[in-house]
């Protein structure tokens, strides 16, 4: 039964993902033999409590002890995996729209389930399940404390040396499971929070909680009328961050990650590793910093983290997600917020500011989704694309095809197509030295997506921006 996508469950409620299938999901769970306790996490979605109580229903059944945390953000559960040896778990479908739900897990060190141990669940809830004998039956409890530990640890990692400035910054959570937790660490920093969507709301009617460019963007009056340092965005679960200046808008999380390579190679030299839909910026400041590169399979670059050892790599990064080796192994968006409000406060200047000093330089770029109708024709759509492509943009330099296909050219452009593996879409990643080759490079996506579904009998319903 495939259940796992590029990060974690995710699925439709009640018609993929429902409390029976939660409960067999956590009767696995005590089959992996990691860890006799868990630690629960989970966001705001209004099917959240179900699935908790269902999952722990199936986590108890199977002999393993369960902590719920409460409604907290996912990077919470990494922290208490590593911090109690526990299997940490979030209950959440992250960025996906509120009729999803879903799961992610993690093992004792922090790090985010690999494929070995996904595929391992998604064997055994296909298997006849049962429950451990009465005189194993474990327990149940809420324990608030880890949420604590988490914010108290995060903060004294992440406190300023010099306080040069008190700036305001916007903090979004999407009506997420950070409202609680971002805008308290920015203000215990030595920043002046000021909170959008923060009230915890499920149906997110606030935005989408995806923290795309296309729906930011929007929000700019809003966010830029206190006149903010920084605007941070978060996703549902937080363990993704966007952000924008009130000025130049959206900031390319490309950039970011080269911002925070750079201020973590300043530390110690080494490895820093990328999915494969981020770009040049990220090589260019890498090389200059004297580290090293090296491009994984989006979603899962924690795996490469793991399989070298937290010790051997600086960071891991993916557009909107960071994994600071010197803090912990897990994607975390919120102290991806405090290294920011940390900079800026230490800096005395908006962060826009810090990265035109650091000279992080900023390519034109694209990055959009398409949704077809009907949805079951993505993948035969994709294949044609990528067929297509192969020599309609010129010849490539370079081909890497570790997840989806991405082709690099001698002019420095470079374009990624792939299938998400979280909603039903095609994703399109392009970066260009010029507006008039990024504008051929999407506008050439495009026309082929349109023509191969049309062959199809199916039309694209949306183009999804950022």
């Amino acid at each position: 039964m495939r259940l796992f996508g590029t990060a974690g469950i995710r699925m439709k409620y009640p018609e993929e993902l429902d409390p029976i299938l939660a409960y067999r999901i956590g009767l696995s769970l005590g089959r992996l033999g990691l860890s006799d306790t868990s630690h629960l996490v989970y966001d705001t979605r209004t099917t959240s409590h179900v699935l908790v109580h269902a999952l722990v229903s199936g986590i108890t059944a199977g002999g393993i002890d369960a902590s719920i945390i409460g409604l907290a953000p996912t990077p919470v559960a990494g922290y208490a995996g590593l911090k109690y040896k526990s299997i940490g778990i979030s209950v959440t479908a992250s960025h996906n729209p509120p009729e999803y739900n879903g799961f992610k897990f993690y093992d004792v060190e922090g790090y985010e389930f690999t494929r070995e141990l996904e595929k391992k669940i998604e064997e055994l809830v296909s298997t006849p399940l049962k429950p451990v004998e009465w005189n194993k039956s474990a327990k149940s409890n809420h324990d608030p404390l880890p949420l604590d530990n988490y914010i108290k640890d995060l903060v004294e990692s992440s406190t300023p040396v010099k306080k040069a400035w008190q700036p305001k910054v916007v903090i979004d959570c999407a009506n997420g499971a950070s409202y609680h937790v971002t805008p308290l660490v920015t203000r215990l920093l030595g920043g002046i929070p000021i909170t959008v969507n923060c009230s915890p709301d499920g149906f997110f009617p606030g935005r989408p909680p995806e923290p795309r460019k296309d729906v930011l963007e929007k929000l700019l009056p809003l966010y830029g009328s206190v006149e903010p340092a920084a605007i941070l965005a978060h996703d549902g679960d937080a363990d993704r961050l966007a952000v924008l200046d009130r000025h130049a808008g959206f900031i390319r999380q490309d950039r970011l990650l080269a911002l925070f390579a750079k201020i973590l190679l300043e530390e110690r030299r080494g490895l820093v590793i990328v999915s494969v839909d981020t770009g040049r910026v990220i090589e260019e400041v890498v090389e200059e910093a004297g580290g090293r590169l090296e491009r994984y399979i989006l979603g899962k670059t924690h795996e490469r983290v793991k399989e070298l050892g937290a010790n051997n790599v600086i960071m891991a990064g993916e557009p909107w997600k960071l994994i600071d080796t010197s803090w912990g192994t897990w994607v975390d968006g919120v102290r991806q917020a405090a290294l920011l409000v940390k900079l800026i406060i230490e800096r005395g200047k908006p962060l826009v500011k810090i990265l035109e000093e650091e000279k992080i330089p900023d390519y034109p770029w694209d990055r959009r989704s398409y949704v077809l109708d009907p949805p079951e024709v993505r993948v035969d759509v994709y294949r044609e694309l990528v067929e297509e492509l192969k020599g309609r943009l010129g010849e490539p330099l370079n081909i890497i095809n570790v997840d989806g296909y991405r082709f690099e050219y001698h002019d420095g452009s470079w374009v990624l197509i792939r299938i998400s593996g979280t909603e039903p879409k095609i994703r399109l990643y392009a970066e260009a030295e010029t507006l008039e080759r990024l504008r051929e490079i999407t506008e050439t996506v495009d026309e082929l997506v349109k023509k191969i579904a049309s062959l199809k009998n199916a039309r694209v319903a949306s183009i999804m921006i950022g």
